[in-house]
C-alpha cells in the first residue's frame, strides 16, 4: 500500500489546520494511502518528523497549515525526491496562491494531492536555510516583526494596521547590495528578494517573479515621502507598484543584501539578522499542483 506522510499544524490559521486536517485524512485514506498523521509539539519537532519522512524514502509529504508550514518543510525536502503536497489552512497562504491551490476547500486541495501532478521550482538559500516566496528586508521586514506580535485582527488587516504603525516613525534605510558581484549602495524604503511574487498574504512586491527561472527577484523601492508610500501601498495587491519611479528590479543568481538593525523574514517567518547572501537553487523542490485544464 503506497504512503503519505500528513503532518499538522493544528494551530495555523486560529485552528484552520486542525480543522483542514479532519477533512483531509479520510480522504486521504478513503483513497487507499496509508497515512502517516503527525504533529509536531513545536517547529523542531515538526522539521524532524519531515526529516524522518524523507530520510524513510516516503514519496509525498503533505503538510495542512500555511505559508510557515511549506517553509518548514523546504528545510526538510530541498533537493530530495519527497514531493511535497499542501492543504491549505494558513493566513497568507501565498505558495498556495501561486500554484492555484483552494484555499478555503481542504477536499479539493486532497483531491489535487491524489491526482499527482508535479511541478518542479526554485528555492532561495542562504546558509543551509531555505525559503520559497519573499525574503523581506526593510520596511516590510519591520512591519512582519509587529504583525507577529499582534493576536488582533486576522488575516491580511493585521499586515495593514501593522504597516500604519510602523509608517509613523519609519526612516529610510542605508543598503549595501552586491548582485552578482556588482555592488551598489542604495538608500531605500525596503528590499525585497523573490523566489516567487508574492508575500504576506497576496502582496505582489516581486511581481513578475518566477518559481523555476532560476534567478531571484531583487526589488528595491527607493526612498519616498511617507503620503506616497500611502498612496503606493494598495498597489501591491495588484502588482501595479511596478510603474513608480521609485521601484527598481534585478534578476541575479545571487545577491548580499546588508543593512544595519534589521532582521529580515522569508515565507512570514524570522529568516535572520542582515547582512545575508542569498541565493538562488534551481530546481531544488517537487510540489503537487493542479493539473491542466
Amino acid at each position: 500500500m503506497p504512503e503519505i506522510a500528513l503532518l499538522t499544524n493544528p494551530t495555523s490559521g486560529r485552528g484552520r489546520g486542525a480543522r483542514a486536517r479532519a477533512v483531509a485524512l479520510p480522504r486521504l485514506r478513503d483513497a487507499g494511502y496509508a497515512v502517516r498523521d503527525l504533529q509536531g509539539a513545536d517547529a523542531t519537532e515538526a522539521r524532524a518528523l519531515a526529516e524522518q519522512c524523507v530520510a524513510d524514502g516516503v514519496e509525498t509529504l503533505v503538510v495542512c497549515g500555511g505559508d510557515g508550514m511549506v517553509h518548514l518543510a523546504a528545510q526538510a525536502l530541498a533537493t530530495s525526491s519527497t514531493r511535497l503536497g499542501l492543504i491549505p489552512a494558513g493566513t497568507g497562504n501565498d505558495v498556495a496562491r501561486y500554484l492555484d491551490i483552494p484555499r478555503k476547500d481542504p477536499a479539493a486541495a486532497a483531491d489535487i494531492v491524489l491526482a499527482g501532478h508535479t511541478r518542479t521550482i526554485d528555492l532561495a538559500r542562504s546558509g543551509s536555510a531555505y525559503f520559497v516566496t519573499v525574503l523581506a528586508a526593510g520596511f516590510d521586514a519591520i512591519v512582519n516583526e509587529r504583525a507577529n506580535k499582534m493576536t488582533w485582527p486576522r488575516g491580511q488587516m493585521r499586515y495593514n494596521l501593522a504597516t500604519l504603525a510602523e509608517l509613523r516613525v519609519f526612516k529610510p534605510l542605508s543598503y549595501t547590495l552586491e548582485l552578482d558581484g556588482e555592488t551598489a549602495q542604495v538608500e531605500a524604503m525596503l528590499v525585497a528578494v523573490g523566489n516567487g511574487p508574492s508575500f504576506g498574504g497576496g502582496l505582489r512586491i516581486t511581481e513578475g517573479a518566477l518559481l523555476d527561472d532560476g534567478l531571484l527577484d531583487v526589488v528595491i523601492i527607493k526612498t519616498m515621502s511617507k503620503p506616497d508610500l500611502i498612496r503606493t501601498y494598495p498597489k501591491l495587491f495588484s502588482g501595479s507598484h511596478t510603474t513608480h519611479p521609485k521601484y527598481e528590479v534585478h534578476r541575479v543568481a545571487k545577491v548580499t543584501v546588508a543593512c544595519s538593525g534589521i532582521v529580515s523574514y522569508a515565507d512570514g517567518e524570522r529568516f535572520g539578522a542582515l547582512p545575508l547572501t542569498i541565493e538562488c537553487v534551481p530546481a531544488a523542490l517537487t510540489l503537487l499542483c493542479p493539473g491542466p485544464a
